[in-house]
């Protein structure tokens, strides 16, 4: 059979890197149970109540979800103090990404963003014919002086991951809010805040305030993370009512299934699940971190439920071998680099026992 040609954008396009199935990795080096430390999961799981809500809501599987995901928005909308028509609800806030290069990007149209950063950004561009125009990290972290250096007339969006992800790192809040500041109000700025709520940091810049300000202004949240929900892909933007009117237009139908948006609605009413699950994720974050700078490991300062790990001696495969599932991610200059999620006291503990073996059978890792 002769091949069918493609798209030439979608030729440019590498798969999104999912790595060996869990079973897999079993399989291949004869083990009987593994940590998944590889996806940013929540591991302390989700509020008991959703499993109730999600009970509920089979009794009406027969049903299309509602399309307008009314009892969601109407929760977040409340949760925050905004109205209704600033919030889309997506099939994760994945979804709005591609909603907005889908309904914003030209063929021609440059976005720009940070060169080690969520790579759906990339994707997405590219597939509507645009350009990713991406910027070098400066000790991991968004350089805005540079992206802003970057804007010009083909330019219509912006990104910025913060916290980053896979880097975890947060930007300044002054730092950012000048940036967001000196933008062009006809480009989108997108704050990707998928981790929002494991930051500690008083740096942390709340984007919400500036949204009336800034209509061009976009901020993506998630329960795919703390709230536990990565399962059910449920995320969301607040944004412009404007925007989200254009959106509207070029989104699935019933774009968020039925068992997520009741259970989402749940989530978000349990703030005290959230707030545990935030309290032990920076206990863990740093006691990781005090016992990686113990062993000379390098690794960027986090603000989420993740450390990015860099070395030069390989230590990703040794934890990948010993049952511990991190996601290998390249660093320019170093000869490994990986993301682990952070995990319970026992998920943590072992990888550092196993960075500490490697340190002292090989004389020294760094």
């Amino acid at each position: 059979m002769a091949k069918i040609q493609t798209r030439s954008a979608v030729e440019k396009i590498v798969s999104y890197p999912l790595g060996d199935s869990p079973e897999e990795i079993k399989t291949k080096f004869n083990l009987k149970a593994i940590r998944k430390m590889s996806d940013n999961e929540n591991v302390y799981g989700c509020s008991a109540e959703v499993k109730d809500s999600i009970t509920k809501a089979m009794n009406s599987l027969y049903f299309y979800p509602d399309g307008t995901v009314s009892l969601l928005i109407r929760k977040i909308a409340d949760f925050y103090n905004l109205s209704e028509d600033r919030i889309l609800a997506s099939n994760g806030s994945e979804e709005i990404i591609r909603l907005l290069t889908r309904a914003y990007i030209s063929p021609g149209d440059e976005a720009v963003m940070a060169q080690i950063t969520f790579p759906r950004y990339e994707t997405n561009v590219v597939i509507e014919g645009g350009k990713a125009v991406s910027v070098p990290l400066r000790n991991g972290t968004h350089d805005l002086d540079a992206m802003y250096e970057k804007i010009g007339h083909k330019t219509k969006m912006v990104f910025v991951c913060n916290p980053n992800n896979p880097t975890g790192t947060i930007v300044g809040k002054d730092e950012l809010y000048r940036f967001i500041g000196k933008i062009p109000p006809d480009i989108l700025i997108i704050l990707d805040e998928a981790y929002y709520e494991y930051v500690t940091s008083k740096e942390y810049l709340e984007s919400l305030p500036l949204l009336k300000q800034y209509p061009n202004l976009i901020v993506l949240r998630t329960f795919s993370k703390i709230y536990g929900l990565a399962g059910l892909r449920v995320g969301y933007g607040i944004m412009d009512p404007e925007i989200v009117k254009e959106l509207h237009k070029v989104k699935d139908v019933f774009n968020v299934n039925h068992l997520a948006q009741a259970a989402a609605a749940t989530a978000l009413a349990d703030q005290e699940f959230v707030k545990n699950c935030s309290k032990k994720n920076a206990v863990e974050r740093e006691f990781v971190c005090e016992k990686l700078a113990e062993l000379n490991i390098g690794f960027f300062p986090s603000q989420t439920n993740f450390v990015y790990v860099f070395s030069q001696h390989p230590i990703a495969a040794s934890l990948i071998a010993n049952g511990l599932v991190v996601r290998q991610m390249k660093l320019p200059g170093y000869a490994d680099a990986f993301r682990m999620t952070l995990g319970t006291r026992g998920d943590n503990e072992p990888v550092i026992s196993v960075i500490s073996e490697l340190l002292n059978n090989k004389g020294g890792v760094r």
